[in-house]
């Protein structure tokens, strides 16, 4: 997706890609795609600021490499950043793409002009960003806002990560999959938007795990908002939206000062794309705090 300098999607192009592909094959699709959408957009490359990309993590920020993603197979610290500038000849800024979702947030969506808020992302599993004082939140590691890796349900089904219960392992599009007995999750959302009631006693447990793991995030973080975005959320919105209004007008410890907002992304499914442009943005214009005091 090509972007201007207020983070505005110009043009956008996508491209399925073979399961399985190798890391040299995708870096050498999204040259391609890079070149393609340039060219539809009429940009000569000499303007373009730089490339974000947005990626399942967890990442290795100082390497720019990806360090075993779960939902990609065989990439072990593939150094994707340099591969992909290497291809396209131009400056990577890499992330998270549940972060980048929420820098999207920040420059173009739900998160414009608030200090503290959370950003849930659903896409294959259950990821997430946080922006704290108006700087995005990284942890130690830079992965921080791992927010489907909150055990809910302590008996609950193990979980790749070694946990018991995660909020992914109950509400992924996976684990919805399998509680319904349904063929795909297209025909799980369609199912529960229809009023099946298997299905929406499924979607509606689903949006009460959510509840929980939200209710914790904002009491620690004491937030002012919760974003809920990324394309596994479509035709659930409502469901999940109501669910975790409800519990954080009734369960945070804070509620009697003020209530934490929810908001569906207004971004959509193209959250993560519009973060992914918006990383370059966000890292050129607005600089972390630390930073500055360095100088």
């Amino acid at each position: 997706m090509v972007a201007d300098l207020l983070g505005r999607p110009l043009v956008k192009l996508q491209q399925p890609v073979r399961s399985g592909a190798s890391p040299a094959e995708i870096t050498n699709a999204v040259a391609g795609l890079v070149a393609d959408v340039l060219a539809t957009a009429g940009v000569d490359r000499k303007r373009v600021l730089g490339l974000g990309l947005a990626t399942p993590g967890p990442i290795d920020q100082t390497l720019g490499a990806l360090v075993g993603p779960p939902q990609l197979m065989g990439w072990t610290r593939v150094p994707l950043k340099d591969m992909l500038a290497e291809a396209t000849g131009l400056p990577v800024t890499l992330d998270n793409d549940a972060t980048a979702a929420a820098i999207g947030e920040c420059w173009a969506g739900a998160g414009r002009g608030v200090a503290d808020f959370a950003y849930f992302f659903f896409g294959a599993g259950v990821g997430g960003g946080l922006i704290l004082d108006n700087q995005v939140y990284r942890g130690g590691s830079m992965n921080a806002a791992e927010f489907g890796h909150q055990s809910v349900q302590p008996d609950g089904p193990e979980c790749y990560c070694g946990n018991r219960g995660c909020l992914e392992s109950l509400i992924s599009p996976k684990a919805l999959v399998a509680a319904t007995g349904l063929a795909d999750y297209d025909a799980v959302r369609q199912a529960a938007a229809d009023g099946d009631p298997a299905a929406v006693e499924v979607v509606e447990a689903a949006g009460a795990h959510l509840a929980t793991a939200v209710v914790n995030v904002a009491n620690i973080l004491d937030i002012d908002l919760v974003v809920l975005g990324g394309h596994g959320l479509r035709h659930l919105e409502t469901r999940f939206r109501d669910a975790t209004a409800k519990a954080l007008a009734t369960r945070p410890l804070a509620r009697s000062i003020r209530t934490v907002r929810v908001e569906v992304s207004p971004l959509g499914a193209d959250a993560a794309v519009v973060g992914a442009a918006a990383l370059v943005l966000h890292t050129t214009y607005s600089p972390q705090v630390s930073e500055l005091l360095s100088l």
